[in-house]
């Protein structure tokens, strides 16, 4: 809060109707020559007019100004203190902006009462006499000067804080908005106030836990903490940890929320130049090449241009796709994959456009896409190549334009969805083949990305099997096994033609298999374990067959060097071994 603010409080009375006891207490208050102070007042419901008894009153103070005010023509001021004349407004009363401190008083409205033996106008005598006392001692006995200096100290407290705070009422409308906070979101105070958190920030920053999202219930909850990436309003991303804890009323209803941001941008930048990131957004590693695809998942996302992402297969293409979508600002919102390959010929069209009743055999009812479903999140064309071609002219056509139509119909359908294409093969050479059309390969491919294969970066395959390690003792709620020095070696030196899922899938085989909780090349699959060589005190015993050799030739595509590394033996053992197996190149040949 500027230091203009802090000099200039503001004071509303606050009744039931803003025509009897809010206008006398603002009119009363009005007389003390208090600097630095304003006063209005209002309604919570709304008046016609003020009583003609009470307009007299006011005549006679010089106030000549009898507007009935309500609260809601007052939703872009701030009040350092709030009044409330009468039980109907203390509790109807919401959050006001800036947080104002409450005081209640109690002052019946003596439109309505009906004492026996006391007239109406006795009755406005009493509440007029009542109002003017309470203002006296609020501006003459230090009440005033007590009250304003703990909300100016409040404030100052949250505007000191390394945390952002925000808070919102159940109506979502924010009602405190720190100094922190409009640093770290880029929202000024002012366009913060009175606003719906979901008008001025992003899907990101509430996040999928966000229990206002439903305007139809609000989740029951204690504490929520929950980590969110999203860009400021210059562009800037940044990365938060978000605290929200409930307000709560007298009997534990919850009537908002109050809510910390932690900026952690520098932070994670520094662990980043450091090198401390394995596991980001559920991709593991730590090799060169995958700190650079992460880094590439941080820049894209950003931005709503179609992304490629090539790869072999269990390269992890989709969980790219994946921390693609939930880094950008549309996290939180649908992420549909689909796998191409997978879908029925005849269907394929169905499947991601939609169709209309009676437009096809079988076509009992309108149904909607995949497109159509992704509306406002991401699409994940898994395996893109396998697209017909008359289905690649309608995704070409929706890549340019932006709108899609179902089977059977002729109208046009506005979708907003990011389009995250994948393929296991050379989309250029399928190009080249005439398998796929060049103008949509050039839609699709406007930010690239491939994937290292698991070969190319070997050093992760320790990191990645203590992370699948971990992950099976979670699934089966038991003892972690390790493994053992000659078992981690034999899955370093396999080439992992099936990449992270077959190594995934071998750690779980060998869950299974061992049974003194540590993994020995034994527990391994026999694709694996069978290209091992035996290890006996400290050195090599070489026990080779036909079978075993004849696999690792076809593993290394026949290169007798590679062969003997895989198999750990030197180059002339493996040679001195063709010499009595000559059949076996011829073979391989």
């Amino acid at each position: 809060m500027s230091s203009d603010k802090l000099l200039k409080s503001s004071i509303l009375f606050l009744s039931k109707h803003n025509a009897v006891r809010s206008q006398l207490a603002e009119a009363f208050a009005a007389q003390f020559d208090k600097k630095g102070v304003s006063v209005t007042s209002a309604g919570v419901d709304s008046a016609t007019s003020v009583h003609p008894a009470i307009v007299t009153i006011l005549k006679k103070m010089n106030r000549q100004d009898h507007v009935c005010k309500t609260i809601a023509d007052l939703k872009n001021h701030r009040f350092d203190l709030v009044i409330t004349l009468g039980i109907v407004a203390r509790e109807k009363i919401t959050a006001l902006p800036g947080a104002p401190i409450m005081v209640h008083w109690d002052v019946d409205d003596p439109l309505t009462g009906k004492p026996a033996g006391v007239t109406r106008k006795k009755r406005i005598t009493r509440c007029v006499e009542q109002i003017k006392t309470l203002v006296d001692h609020l501006f003459s006995d230090g009440y005033l000067d007590a009250i304003l200096p703990q909300k100016r100290n409040t404030d100052r407290i949250f505007n000191s804080l390394a945390e952002g705070i925000i808070a919102h009422d159940i109506n979502k409308k924010v009602f405190l908005f720190s100094q922190r906070a409009s640093e770290i979101t880029g929202i000024s105070e002012e366009k913060a106030m009175s606003c719906e958190c979901h008008d001025i920030f992003s899907g990101p920053l509430c996040g999928p836990q966000c229990s206002f999202c439903n305007d139809d219930t609000i989740d029951e909850f204690e504490t929520k903490k929950y980590d969110s990436v999203f860009y400021d309003s210059n562009g800037v991303r940044k990365e938060c940890r978000v605290t929200v804890v409930p307000i709560k009323s007298e009997s534990g209803r919850i009537q908002g929320v109050v809510a910390s941001l932690q900026d952690l941008t520098s932070q994670r930048s520094l662990e980043w130049l450091l090198g401390r990131e394995k596991i980001y957004e559920g991709i593991v590693g730590n090799d060169s090449k995958m700190l650079q695809i992460f880094q590439q998942i941080r820049d894209v996302s950003a931005y709503d241009y179609p992304i490629h992402i090539s790869g072999e297969t269990g390269t992890g293409k989709e969980l790219v796709a994946k921390a693609i979508h939930n880094e950008s600002t549309k996290k939180g919102e649908p992420f549909i994959p689909i796998n191409c390959g997978a879908l029925p010929t005849g269907l394929i069209e169905s499947e991601l456009f939609g169709h209309l009743k009676g437009s096809f055999t079988g076509a009992i009812r309108d149904k909607k896409g995949r497109f159509e479903l992704a509306d406002g999140g991401t699409i994940f064309l898994d395996e893109v190549a396998d697209l017909p071609k008359h289905v690649q002219v309608k995704l070409l056509r929706f890549l340019q334009e932006g709108t899609l139509e179902r089977v059977g119909s002729e109208n046009s359908i506005k979708v907003d969805v990011r389009v995250i294409s994948a393929t296991n093969v050379d989309l250029q050479a399928e190009v080249d083949r005439n398998n796929f059309r060049s103008d949509l390969f050039y839609r699709l491919n406007v930010i690239p990305i491939e994937l290292p294969p698991l070969r190319d970066r070997k050093n992760d395959i320790p990191l990645l099997c203590n992370h699948f390690l971990d992950q099976a003792c979670e699934e089966n709620q038991s003892q972690r096994p390790t493994l053992s020095n000659q078992a981690m070696s034999i899955l370093m030196d396999y080439e992992w033609p099936g990449n992270v899922r077959e190594l995934e899938n071998a750690i779980r085989f060998a869950v299974v298999k061992c049974h003194d909780r540590t993994i020995r090349p034994e527990d391994l699959p026999p694709k694996i374990s069978n290209l091992r060589s035996p290890i006996t005190s400290g050195t090599r015993s070489v026990n080779l067959d036909r079978q075993t050799v004849l696999e690792a030739l076809q593993t290394v595509e026949g290169h007798k060097g590679k062969a003997a590394k895989l198999l750990g033996i030197g180059r002339a053992t493996l040679y001195r071994f063709f010499d009595k197996h000559p059949d076996l190149i011829k073979k391989r040949g």
